[in-house]
């Protein structure tokens, strides 16, 4: 079965009555893309120093969850396809250690924002995640923030990892959500593919906002991306006690010494 069948069988569409609904006024198109410089090393050190400010408790005995967003639109397409085997393979890492469930947000088109069912299993996230595909359209970012919000209602969320690269709405509006988010408790790790200002000033605050962490990146940057994705998967998963058995690769490393 193909993403679309699937995901209007579990998940949420346009007019249905779980759809997440709610349109915020739009900033004005986004610009043409310019040559990304890669991530230096010193961001990748900053954006784990962040780290350090979101709890440090473990989940507890129940499971970690934790919400993959991401913009489907059409300005990622010339590096979806890397983008998605880099965040395949951090959903493969957490299938190692289990205990974690991970629900999969995605907008692209028109008012197209669509949300799976939470999946234990995170090699079947990673098959569906790798069916998606770009289309054009504005960003949806603060439906995907009331979507967590009222995920989090329902039970605790330990994170949220968003994946995109701009910002074409109300950022006001989108700051105020995310403090909603973070009475919440639930951090957001924010990774910016490109170097878009506008989108960069807003994913940064609502970082702060949330007591999560901002993080540039382009597809010079993989390795470091993939071990980032892996250090905040693993840790929403089953906090430091998973993150020092995971033990492998630069990202959960320098977790761990900022956790300590």
């Amino acid at each position: 079965m193909g993403v679309e069948g699937l995901v209007r069988e579990i998940g949420v569409n346009p007019g249905a009555a779980g759809y997440m609904a709610g349109d915020d006024k739009k900033a004005p198109v986004k610009a043409e893309e310019t040559t990304v410089p890669a991530s230096s090393q010193s961001e990748v050190d900053a954006f784990l120093a962040e780290l350090k400010a979101t709890p440090a408790e473990d989940p507890g005995a129940g499971r970690g969850r934790l919400v993959f967003a991401m913009d489907a639109t059409m300005s990622r397409q010339p590096t979806w396809d890397h983008a998605l085997q880099i965040q395949g393979e951090m959903f493969s890492e957490t299938a190692r250690i289990g205990g974690l469930d991970v629900q999969l947000v995605y907008f692209r088109g028109f008012r197209e924002c669509l949300a799976s069912k939470w999946v234990s299993d995170a090699n079947e996230l990673a098959r569906l995640m790798t069916q998606v595909d770009c289309r054009g359209g504005h960003t949806q970012i603060g439906k995907v923030l009331k979507h967590v919000r009222k995920e989090a209602a329902k039970q605790k969320v330990n994170a949220v990892v968003y994946v995109g690269d701009c910002m074409e709405e109300n950022v006001d509006t989108l700051c105020d959500l995310a403090g909603k988010v973070a009475l919440q408790g639930t951090p957001m790790f924010m990774f910016h593919e490109g170097n878009e200002p506008v989108a960069a000033a807003a994913f940064r605050e609502i970082a702060r906002l949330t007591g999560g962490a901002y993080c540039p990146f382009d597809m010079g940057s993989a390795k470091q991306l993939r071990e980032l994705l892996s250090a905040v998967a693993v840790y929403a998963a089953g906090g430091r006690r998973a993150l020092l058995e995971h033990g492998r690769g630069q990202g959960a490393r320098a977790l761990l010494e900022q956790l300590d």
